[in-house]
């Protein structure tokens, strides 16, 4: 085995819901280049580039953080060199039991940390539940909802033994409809989504593991984030894509629910494999120091994507705290840390002080959720790469043969939460005539469709969900969870037909069209079950390389829908996707009486949509995008076909801010469902809004000198110091902390090892810094969340039945630049028959602020500004003027 080194290389109260490269271009360090660029061929000398922040900002226990940072350390104060360097690198792929190890420090009885997916439960696992996805439960609007779901993930991760659930996911936003991992993260507005990954966050941790929010950042789409695995699928590029943006789009809107997961104490955030104008995530100076660190003032640790890392001390320099899996490419026992980083010490690239504060802050996000609670850490009782009981601990390797998996049962009764996420996130879009709910006595149930019916392999029947077989409950890749049972709609509605001994009969072959309409002719109710599948681009389904090739159904779901709709006039379209489909047609079909969009629910799909169907539930999800007529209608859209020669894609984020409402609102583009649109079998009323406007301290920038980096003990410098231990028996292509021999550029295995490089001005630095402007304590400037406005308004259920409300507040920020209206408020809200309860959102200044390029900080403009209730985005009533702010 060789190492490698690169060594150059209540209230809706938004404001308050808080948790308490080398390759760099020598540019000014707080802007982007914009530069005006399309998708076609481009010239390398035009590209975007990706300005130098060095150093990288060391961890200050600002926030809460205070307690965790002493107590790590004190941890760290005890490591030596090669002990810490073991906490930053992973062991390598298939070497450990989790999908992602770290060493351990036996000396200490300190075991090696476990990362596992994913963000809606324990993938590679078995007793464990699968929950709804990410992009299912935003159509709750509910923080509740999102906090209890979170909660519920943690303790599951936490009973198997892991450490870091890799999740939750708010990069991809959702900038292209058909982006392939858009049901990972919550929705394509920052607002909803920094409201989602906050509640999810605190949820997770309070179970006690460490939440690792991704991807940071501009990771939204599946096609060319990888150079070696585009060329899998025949596209000839060297560098992976480059999402390319300017510094007010990236503020404004994608990197908006990193801070509100940063506010909200996410221990751990994951760099992206995609460049960022021009620059790899994961090596990306500016993003992780100046950004996420120094203006954001993250206390956690910065960990990599699987084989995201590029480069050693480059990636070092430049904020990346952890590599996962620890080896440059899976299985191959070679490593850019490991030895390499103990090495780099040693010859004083990467100084002490920095090895020191990575380690720290790793330890300060396992203190800082109470990994040292009595009982709280459990050994790892699975194994990612088998579900046998007895199998090999070091599985590439083939050693350390015993018991693998204890099959331990972690699932507590999620089973009942999991039915009521999915009801609450279910979305009732058309309802003619009280079409729904269904009484279950109906003289003749017909139900259509594959996605009704169950996989004839099972429902894990295909490895990591990758093919769409049977009802659609999640996405594929490695944001899946094993499913322990799938309640299909089938299964469910012929309990509800059985209890009443009525007549239900099928056709879930959505090709068979002849049966389809002949079963059709005889129904007093058609439901028709159709979906739309995505997943990471690691897998292709049907020439879908993760992506969406198109925002149209599955499985022939066009076609089922036409033809029972044609005989049938009270057809029920019931649609499981993980984003937009097209449904325009349906939406003015007279005889399509209800459209109901269920997302991907998890394992209770069949229970919950019966829910709704048969009306145990009055439905009140809204949808967290628009549905429009057509994918030209949206702002932004997938690239799927490489530029720029063989090098970097060159992806330009040309539309800016635009995008899913805020592109159909520019435009003035209807859609056929808008942005937080949903009916209810109730109906609501909007009135008398009324805005006060707080008296609050002024609004100052960060200002003066951090305190010196800290650096525990001195390691010796002697590389005779950190050799493999003289009776030490290395296991076949695990990734270990020592050096493979006393001649450095031998064991470097580099043949340039020794010649002078070139280090960014500043890297090595780890004396007093300018602060940050905008920064201050986690989640930037604590002054963003002081609250400025309160709004009320009153909201009426004038119907017969009880039901809940999302009522929704947009503001207006009155530039020319700005959209028409951007949310910045909602409540979910339970109404009886004939009252009224007051809605109310207290915004805070970040709400009503825009960020400028100039000053590098954010600024409330002169612009008069406006805010909007109701229920949806094109459903608002009520409006006010904001009046200008008075400070104390």
């Amino acid at each position: 085995m060789r190492t490698q080194l690169l060594a150059a290389g209540a209230a809706a109260v938004a404001c308050v819901a808080n948790g308490a490269s080398i390759s760099e271009a020598s540019q000014p360090r707080h802007l982007f280049s914009r530069q005006s660029l399309s998708n076609a061929t481009t010239s390398n000398t035009t590209l975007p580039t990706s300005p130098p922040f060095y150093p990288s900002p060391w961890m200050d226990g600002s926030g809460d953080w205070g307690d965790a940072y002493e107590k790590a350390k004190a941890f760290v104060s005890q490591l030596t060199l090669v002990e810490k360097v073991n906490l930053t690198t992973g062991v390598g792929w298939e070497s450990e039991a989790c999908v992602g190890n770290t060493g351990s420090i036996p000396r200490l009885g300190f075991q090696s940390l476990c990362m596992q997916d994913s963000p809606l439960g324990i993938r590679f696992s078995d007793y464990n539940s699968a929950f709804p996805a990410g992009g299912t439960v935003a159509a709750s609007w509910d923080r509740q909802v999102w906090y209890d779901r979170g909660y519920a993930m943690g303790a599951e991760h936490n009973g198997k033994g892991v450490d870091v659930q890799l999740g939750p996911v708010v990069g991809p936003l959702g900038r292209a409809p058909a982006g392939g991992r858009g049901w990972e993260g919550f929705s394509p507005d920052p607002f909803l989504s920094g409201q989602a990954v906050a509640q999810t966050v605190q949820g997770m941790q309070k179970a006690g593991i460490i939440a690792c929010t991704k991807h940071y950042i501009l990771n939204e789409q599946e096609h060319f984030r990888q150079a070696g695995e585009s060329a899998g699928f025949g596209f000839n590029i060297t560098e992976s894509l480059s999402s390319n943006i300017d510094d007010k789009t990236l503020h404004e809107l994608y990197l908006w629910p990193f801070a509100d997961a940063v506010r909200a104490g996410t221990g751990s955030v994951m760099c992206s494999y995609n460049q960022i104008n021009n620059s790899y995530g994961c090596q990306n100076s500016h993003l992780m120091n100046g950004i996420l660190k120094g203006e954001l003032g993250f206390q956690g640790f910065v960990m990599s994507d699987w084989a995201a890392q590029h480069a050693g001390v480059a990636t070092t320099l430049a904020g990346l705290d952890m590599t996962m899996p620890g080896d440059t490419a899976f299985d191959s026992g070679v490593a850019y840390w490991g030895g390499n980083l103990t090495l780099s010490v040693i010859n004083g690239t990467v100084p002490e002080w920095r090895l020191d504060d990575m380690v720290t802050r790793i330890m300060a996000a396992y203190y800082y959720v109470g990994r040292d609670a009595p009982g709280n850490v459990k050994p790892v009782n699975f194994n990612s790469w088998s579900r046998d009981e007895y199998g090999y601990q070091h599985a590439i390797a083939k050693a350390g043969y015993g018991k693998i998996n204890e099959r331990v049962d972690v699932r507590r009764h999620h089973a009942k939460i999991i039915r009521d996420h999915a009801v609450r996130s279910t979305v009732l879009l058309k309802n003619v005539d009280g079409a729904l709910p269904l009484s279950g006595k109906e003289k003749m149930t017909a139900v259509f469709g594959d996605d009704a019916g169950d996989n004839t392999a099972g429902p894990n029947g295909c490895s990591d969900h990758g093919c769409d077989n049977g009802t659609l409950a999640m996405g594929w890749g490695s944001g899946t969870a094993s499913f322990p049972y799938l309640i299909s709609p089938l299964t469910a509605i012929q309990n509800e037909i059985a209890k009443v001994e009525g007549r239900v009969e099928w056709v879930t072959n959505g090709w068979d069209l002849t049966s389809a309409q002949a079963l059709a002719a005889q129904a007093e109710v058609a439901i028709t079950f159709v979906n739309a599948d995505s997943g990471e681009g690691f897998i292709s389904v049907d020439g879908n390389i993760g992506d969406r090739n198109n925002l149209t159904l599955w499985k022939n779901g066009d076609a089922l829908i036409r033809n029972v709709s044609a005989v049938c006039n009270n057809t029920i379209v019931v649609v499981h996707s993980v984003g937009p489909v097209i449904l325009d047609d349906y939406a003015k079909n007279p005889n399509i009486t209800a459209i109901v969009w269920a997302g991907l629910p998890g394992e209770q799909t069949g229970n919950a949509i019966a829910d709704i169907l048969y009306g145990r539930v009055n439905p009140g999800g809204k949808l967290p995008f628009t549905i429009g007529a057509s994918r030209e209608d949206y702002g932004a859209d997938v690239m799927y076909e490489p530029n720029n020669d063989a090098d970097a894609p060159q992806d330009q984020f040309s539309e800016g801010i635009f995008i899913d409402y805020r592109a159909f609102d520019r435009k003035n583009i209807q859609p056929t469902y808008e942005f937080g649109f949903g009916l209810s079998y109730t109906t609501f009323e909007y009135s008398h809004i009324q805005v006060a406007a707080h008296t609050v301290p002024a609004y100052t920038p960060n200002e003066g000198m951090t305190a010196p980096a800290m650096q525990y003990g001195n390691s010796s410098i002697n590389i005779e110091d950190w050799q493999y231990p003289a009776d030490f028996a290395p296991i076949n292509y695990y990734i270990y902390p020592w050096i493979n021999g006393s001649d450095a550029k031998t064991a470097s295995g580099d043949a340039n090892y020794g010649t002078e490089g070139s280090f960014p001005a500043g890297s090595q630095d780890g004396s007093a810094q300018p602060k940050v402007r905008a920064g201050g304590a986690p989640g930037g400037n604590p002054r963003l969340y002081d609250v400025v406005y309160t709004i009320v308004a009153l909201v009426k259920n004038t119907g017969s039945i009880p039901g809940d409300e999302v009522a929704q507040l947009y503001v207006n920020l009155g530039g020319l630049q700005d959209a028409p209206k951007i949310l910045r408020g909602f409540d979910r809200i339970t109404i009886a028959p004939g009252a009224t309860v007051q809605f109310t959102v207290q915004l805070c200044r970040r709400d009503v602020m825009n960020w400028n390029t100039a000053i590098q900080d954010w600024e409330i403009t002169a612009d008069p500004k406006k805010v909007y209730v109701g229920g949806s985005s094109r459903n608002l009533p009520l409006s006010a003027d904001l009046p200008s702010l008075s400070y104390a």
